[in-house]
């Protein structure tokens, strides 16, 4: 099964049906809840997006919210070795692109689904969006 690294961006979309974009991250997470490919986030996503929930709704709703989401995808940790790689990497402007890029890379995803791919550009995994991921079939 093919296992995906879902940038923070999509998970933002989906969960706050961002126009424009939910409706390609809501195939996403219907692939993944009838075991067609495996969704994988960073934790610091999973942070980030519990930061980003509460300031549009409760805390409690927010929890409730990320409990659901982390049903359908497998979280995976930074440790030491990421954050050295991602702070030695001069390819990476952005930190948090870099520690979501080598959480891919020390969890063997097979590729990363953002918006951003420019972000990216320097990724030896490949980097597609949503739609591009949903075209191939």
């Amino acid at each position: 099964m093919i296992k995906l690294l879902i940038d923070t961006n999509i998970i933002i979309d989906l969960l706050s049906k961002r126009q424009g974009f939910y409706n390609d991250a809501a195939r996403l997470f219907s692939q993944a809840d009838k075991n067609q490919i495996q969704l994988s986030i960073s934790s610091l996503t999973f942070a980030n997006t519990n930061y980003i929930l509460t300031k549009l709704r409760s805390a409690k709703e927010a929890r409730e919210i990320l409990r659901k989401l982390k049903v359908l995808v497998e979280v995976l940790a930074l440790d030491e070795k990421i954050i050295d790689l991602a702070l030695n990497d001069e390819e990476f402007s952005d930190f948090e692109d870099g520690l979501q890029y080598y959480s891919a890379i020390e969890n063997e995803v097979d590729l990363i689904i953002t918006r951003n791919k420019k972000d990216f550009k320097s990724a030896k995994l490949p980097v597609l969006s949503p739609k591009e991921f949903l075209a191939l079939g």
